[in-house]
């Protein structure tokens, strides 16, 4: 958790979540509102939050893992313990608070990193570009890839048609998402330049042919993430996780 979270007192805490959720009483909004907006600080540990609480809702239809339990838990020992005084309202949204904190962290291996959730909000945008063409006659690639890493032409070997692309940006990292389409289903397929993304911890694991697949909800939808040549790749849609894994799993040649 960051330095600035650890000094705010729990009604500090309590009105940042219920800001960051749209639950916060008027007659406070534009006080706290003001307060944020003056620091740079607040306004990143807001926006945190606000990440933290669509992933902890995410998380809510899954087996919670023991570390994140035991994480929350420690946190409303210590709170209770130390501010017994405050009022219970204050103190439930509090608690509210560490753990949509806890579950930020947890997905992206610390406060301010990038995330894979990050990059999965690429995919919920539209495609602003042509469906990129095969490459040779394999029918393994397309004509399109991020700093040597191609992304797969699906339709041969699966019945995923590329429907279109988009390029944008994640945490100042330059990302390419093709779209795909299989009737009326619909997949996204990100790939972030630069290094990998912290890995989520907050997700089932699985390894494949020495190469370690994650599978996890954003936004509910069903997603895996993993590595290819060092970057950050990402596969979500409407698939169940079997079929996701197989696609991202599926064998390529490294360079488009």
């Amino acid at each position: 958790m960051s330095d600035l979270a650890a000094e705010l007192s729990p009604t500090e805490l309590a009105e940042l979540c219920a800001l960051a959720d749209g639950t916060l009483p008027e007659d406070r909004r534009a006080e706290v509102e003001a307060r944020v907006a003056a620091s740079r600080e607040l306004q990143e540990l807001v926006e945190r939050q606000r990440r933290a609480v669509l992933a902890t809702q995410a998380l809510a239809t899954e087996q919670e893992p023991a570390s994140l339990r035991a994480a929350v838990e420690g946190r409303r020992r210590a709170l209770e313990a130390g501010r017994r005084r405050v009022w219970r309202p204050a103190l439930a949204a509090a608690l509210a608070v560490a753990a949509a904190v806890v579950a930020a962290v947890v997905l992206s291996g610390g406060p301010g990193a990038p995330t894979v959730a990050d990059a999965a909000r690429l995919a919920t945008e539209s495609p602003t570009g042509p469906a990129p063409r095969p490459l040779g006659s394999a029918g393994t690639r397309l004509a399109i890839g991020v700093e040597g890493v191609a992304f797969p032409d699906l339709a041969r070997a699966y019945g995923w048609q590329a429907l279109g692309v988009r390029r944008g940006r994640v945490d100042g990292r330059d990302a390419t998402v093709v779209f795909y389409g299989k009737g009326d289903r619909r997949l996204a397929y990100v790939i972030v330049a630069g290094a990998g993304l912290p890995r989520p911890s907050v997700a089932q694991s699985e390894a494949r042919r020495g190469v370690q697949y994650q599978t996890l909800r954003l936004s509910d939808r069903l997603a895996v993430t993993w590595r290819r040549g060092g970057h950050t790749c990402v596969l979500i849609g409407e698939a169940p996780r079997a079929e996701l894994l197989n696609l991202a799993s599926w064998p390529l040649v490294a360079s488009p």
